[in-house]
């Protein structure tokens, strides 16, 4: 019997899938790669900004410090500013001279004798010489000054006396008229001093640097010695005897003189 002719299995292969197209946006696309230079930059500026945080935490340390220290300090200490008082303002010479061309002309001779007081128990003060001012209607009209430096020891009181001139100093007429005007008042010419100098502060071996005060003495009135007031055509008041000045009412206010650069600022 003859054998039946089988058919063939036939398989049929799948073809390839087709290649996948790139997209469109990926074609110019490069491989990621970190920017050293921006790297390197944000690192700089975070060390700057560590640097400035560091710098302002130290500044308001040293800060808070210091203002713990003058706290101790006060209330161990208690320091009080010094004291000055006007003992007394003696006018031996006072000669207004009008020339003919209206123009006055002013030559003065005082002695002034102040005195400071050291409130304190445990605080020095140390003095550098003092420039002196009087002033009449915001006019100088005698200047001096107390060449020697001097210590003022606590609970200390120290007397200094100076002598104070005007030599030919020329004055507005507005100046003039005010120091005729006062002249007749009956408690005389208003007068202001100026004391000007430098101190430095000693609590036990802790010393300060030098800070510039001022001391401003107001309340003090005074006429002048015979003849040398009256702002006439020639005045002479050599040979008159002296007068003081009421300085009873006379008071001294001190005042801190902090210079920074060019600026100087009172407290």
């Amino acid at each position: 019997m003859a054998d039946k002719p089988t058919a063939a299995a036939t398989t049929t292969a799948k073809p390839p899938p087709p290649p996948t197209k790139p997209h469109p946006n990926n074609l110019n696309r490069h491989p990621y790669r970190p920017n050293p230079t921006i790297y390197h930059r944000n690192h700089r500026r975070n060390y700057f900004c560590l640097f400035c945080f560091w710098s302002i935490l130290i500044i308001i340390l040293l800060l808070l410090i210091a203002t713990i220290a003058g706290c101790i300090l006060y209330l161990l200490y208690r320091p009080h500013r010094p004291t000055f008082d006007i003992t007394s303002l003696k006018i031996s010479h006072f000669n207004l001279t009008t020339n003919a061309d209206d123009v006055t002309h002013l030559t003065s001779n005082m002695n002034l004798t102040f005195s400071t007081k050291n409130p304190n128990k445990r605080v020095v003060f140390f003095y550098d010489p003092i420039t002196i001012n009087l002033l009449v209607a915001d006019t100088q009209i005698a200047n001096g000054s107390f060449v020697n430096s001097f210590v003022s020891e606590p609970n200390n009181i120290t007397v200094v006396r100076s002598q104070l001139y005007g030599a030919n100093l020329l004055l507005e007429s507005s100046t003039v008229n005010q120091i005729s005007a006062d002249l007749k008042k009956k408690s005389g010419m208003p007068l202001k001093i100026y004391l000007d100098t430098k101190t430095q502060v000693k609590i036990e071996s802790i010393k300060s640097k030098k800070v510039g005060i001022r001391i401003v003495c107001e309340g003090i009135h005074s006429l002048v010695p015979k003849g040398g007031g009256g702002g006439g055509k020639s005045g002479n008041s050599t040979a008159a005897a002296a007068v003081a000045a009421t300085v009873t009412d006379a008071k001294c206010n001190v005042d801190l003189r902090i210079k920074i650069w060019k600026w100087t600022f009172s407290s």
